[in-house]
């Protein structure tokens, strides 16, 4: 598809700056820039890029001022990287709106529910009672359960699988290769040292709004639901045990791991490959820096680093301490030769 720049800043509500004919069909970096393509800048340290890319639009803030002549079509912005965001999801909604109908050979069975105007890709499977609402997007060698409730305006991407019972939302994006209701980690250990299976009963929610990355696992509740409230996004080959529940508008990052039962609030954000023990509470609000370990319960409003995982100005005066043992240990040896030394001298003087 092609846009000109007059269509791009009628939809932006922008101040063009150039030619507002020029047309482009694709986007691009700033520094790799070519005719026909839309790039924007945001942070000032790319700016040179702009005086020698060949970009056809470029999008700007709008107090930008050049200190150089540029070829490009301009369009100022209130905020260009929210501007070009706007952008990209409009792309994304036309490309999702040519697909539809339902490929074969994929398997439906005869007592589910699908909405208006879906997708189902080829070699997919639903299975008995299932409810999906209009316009969902089912990607090719994806698997739903028995008793699954879909929202509108769902996709679930190439491979997700979908236990029995699970309930996912409105607007969610489950990609490829996300389990949604597999068995928690449960088994009782026994007198003889082998461990028994505790069957896992319950299911998953995912409330409106939901993202979860690929590769991540969600398991159900031993006998109830485990909860990703509204608007959670999570990273790719992320772990949430049985029973968790992670609050409204949370983000994680990749390769976290919640043990079963822990509880987080709202408006939380998690760094890279934090781990949580099972059965701890985090308060709304909380910020935990990548690699901690998180062992206790967690007060809303607190930023916490390292493992175990501490107020963060405490824990980077350990990081400091640590960083500094070398050192400090040899002073110590240091010290010590000079206290035998010194002690050596007054025994001397004492003979």
């Amino acid at each position: 598809m092609k846009f000109t720049a007059e269509e791009i800043a009628r939809f932006l509500q922008g101040e063009i700056v150039g030619d507002p004919a020029a047309v482009i069909s694709n986007i691009s970096r700033i520094e790799e820039g070519k005719t026909g393509t839309l790039a924007f800048l945001s942070n000032p340290k790319y700016e040179n890029y702009l005086y020698t890319s060949e970009a056809s639009i470029i999008l700007v803030n709008s107090d930008f001022i050049p200190k150089h002549p540029f070829k490009a079509t301009l369009i100022k912005v209130r905020d260009s990287y929210q501007a070009f965001a706007s952008l990209l999801e409009l792309y994304e909604q036309t490309l999702l709106k040519s697909k539809t109908g339902i490929e074969q050979p994929s398997f439906i069975h005869d007592s589910a529910k699908i909405g208006e105007e879906p997708y189902v890709g080829a070699f997919s499977y639903i299975g008995r009672n299932v409810v999906i609402g209009d316009r969902v997007k089912i990607y090719p060698q994806t698997f739903v359960g028995d008793n699954v409730v879909i929202g509108d305006d769902t996709i679930l991407y190439a491979g997700a699988k979908i236990y029995d019972d699970s309930r996912i939302g409105n607007r969610c994006t489950i990609h490829a290769g996300v389990v949604i209701g597999s068995d928690g980690f449960g088994f009782a250990p026994q007198s003889d040292g082998s461990y028994r299976k505790i069957p896992q009963l319950g299911f998953v929610t995912l409330e409106d709004d939901v993202e979860i990355g690929a590769n991540t696992t969600i398991d159900c509740g031993t006998m109830d639901s485990t909860i990703i409230r509204k608007g959670v996004k999570l990273d790719n080959l992320i772990m949430v045990g049985h029973n968790c529940e992670i609050g409204e508008n949370t983000v994680v990052a990749a390769q976290t791991g919640f043990a079963g039962s822990s509880r987080v609030g709202k408006n939380c954000k998690m760094a890279g490959q934090v781990g949580l023990a099972g059965h701890l509470s985090v308060g709304d609000n909380v910020q935990i820096g990548a690699q901690s370990g998180v062992t206790k319960d967690v007060k809303s409003n607190e930023v916490i680093l390292g493992s175990p995982a501490t107020e963060i100005k405490h824990s980077i005066k350990v990081y400091t301490v640590m960083r500094n043992l070398p050192e400090l240990r040899q002073e110590v040896i240091d010290l010590k030769k000079e206290m035998k030394k010194i002690k050596e001298e007054l025994q001397n003087n004492r003979e």
